[in-house]
């Protein structure tokens, strides 16, 4: 991330403002989808980059270094979407789901599923790894029930990100007490501070929208009777998400815990519903489960998945991380960071600075990893020059860096959350609570904190 000697502060400002000005109005006014628009600003960021003096060899090594990013990210999502497929077939979510409309009382719904999503999250260690289990399920017991589908995704949403953030088991929570150079546990309980009351917050949020909840119990039994009917349920069929559950508690790399989880759903396909092609196996795992029953709601609930049901969020994520790699490498962050630091002179100006610094590289590049990793390379010297505990760097890169990507349309999350609820971005933006609510306060403990040494040094 060299910063060339042509690119200065006021420079990186224009390759800002000309990126936001054509995002911003073709999302928001246009509302077309983030694809095109993030194309023309890779274009329009590249074009003012060469015109600045950046040779276009060095533009070049950035985009094809941030589409490296990509790769991980992309293979997690193409593999997931095969999951889904897989266990529509192997009929494990229809099991789930005939559970959960057994147990689950309509007017507790989103407040169960959002404890629910947070014990397994801070188990595995894994909001992807939630959300395309658990996740799925609790959506399609929502629809089932008639509750609305936002509602729905955002405490889905809000649970398994709390569990990530706050699980010792999580790689952004490890990666972010790294990059401030503090203790993991040091980390997580600095974190409580504003995890705590935001997710108490969410809890009262959810708790009071079940109490207007109005179900068709009919229709309830309609479906359940339409499950019994086309699937084999049984305790067998639960076999692959026990599978994925325990290879993420017992921290195994995503990648074959996903891979584990397809195999396994395959053979319970086989044994449990009698479906021994590998024809068929293969045309799930690509184009996703597509069945034939009568019931509307249950083919809506089931017919979803397979490789290609992720190909809008893999597109997406190679453009976005594309024009993260131009703006990384050509010094952009570099130059906006140092230019901002150099003109802060408060200490909660420095944390609000490293938490808006967060959130804007989560904008730019769509990478969760980014947003801690750059923000925190440079903000570390500074905080530790003005004598500002390495804890409140990383709470902060945490807050504004993991939980705000999960808000962006072309953030990895983001995309990979749609894809897999069959919410838009920003449609469920209101309703994930949690989500932007534990930056809020993390930039109001900040400024708590200045005016309290403030009136003490009086």
């Amino acid at each position: 991330m060299n910063k060339p000697s042509s690119l200065t502060f006021v420079k990186s400002l224009w390759v800002l403002l000309a990126v936001f000005g054509i995002l911003f109005p073709a999302l928001f006014w246009g509302k077309v989808e983030p694809h095109m628009p993030l194309l023309g600003a890779t274009i329009a960021a590249a074009t003012l980059l060469r015109l600045f003096g950046v040779p276009w060899k060095q533009m070049e090594d950035g985009l094809i270094k941030g589409i490296q990013t990509a790769i991980a990210p992309m293979l997690i999502l193409s593999l997931i979407g095969i999951l889904i497929g897989v266990w529509m077939m192997s009929g494990t979510v229809p099991m789930i789901l005939h559970i959960g409309i057994s147990i689950i009382s309509p007017e507790y719904f989103t407040i169960s599923a959002l404890f629910l999503t947070i014990i397994v999250s801070t188990v595995t260690g894994s909001s992807f790894t939630t959300i395309s289990t658990v996740g799925v399920a609790l959506m399609g017991v929502s629809t089932a029930l008639g509750l609305d589908p936002l509602l729905t995704a955002g405490a889905i949403i809000s649970g398994a990100c709390f569990g990530d953030k706050m699980s010792p088991l999580s790689d952004t929570t490890n990666f972010a007490a790294a990059v401030a150079d503090v203790s993991l546990m040091t980390h997580v309980k600095f974190m409580m501070h504003t995890s705590i009351p935001a997710v108490a917050l969410t809890a009262l949020f959810f708790g009071l929208q079940g109490q207007t909840v109005n179900v068709n119990l009919d229709a309830i039994a309609e479906i359940q009777l339409a499950l019994e009917q086309n699937f084999s349920l049984g305790l067998i069929t639960l076999l692959p998400a026990l599978v994925v559950l325990v290879c993420s508690a017992l921290r195994k790399p995503i990648l074959p815990t996903l891979v584990f989880g397809i195999l396994s759903g395959i053979a319970t396909a086989a044994f449990a519903q009698g479906v021994y092609s590998p024809v068929q196996w293969m045309n799930v795992m690509q184009n996703g489960f597509v069945s034939s029953i009568t019931n509307e709601a249950v083919t809506a609930i089931v017919n979803r998945g397979g490789l290609l049901s992720m190909t809008w969020s893999l597109a997406l994520i190679l453009i976005a991380l594309s024009l993260g790699g131009i703006l990384q490498y050509s010094g952009v962050f570099h130059a906006l960071f140092d230019g901002f630091i150099k003109r802060i002179k408060r200490d909660a100006g420095m944390v609000g600075l490293a938490g808006s610094s967060s959130i804007l590289v989560n904008v730019l590049t769509g990478e969760q990893y980014l947003s801690i990793l750059l923000p925190g390379q440079m903000f570390r010297e500074a905080f530790v020059a003005r004598g500002i505990e390495g804890r409140r760097l990383s709470r902060t890169l945490e807050d504004c860096g993991t939980l705000v990507n999960p808000l962006i349309p072309w953030g990895v999350s983001g995309a990979f959350f749609t894809s897999t609820l069959h919410v838009a971005t920003l449609e469920y933006l209101p309703y994930v609570i949690y989500l932007w609510i534990s930056p809020i306060l993390t930039m109001l403990f900040a400024w708590r904190a200045q005016k309290l040494s403030q009136s003490h040094t009086r």
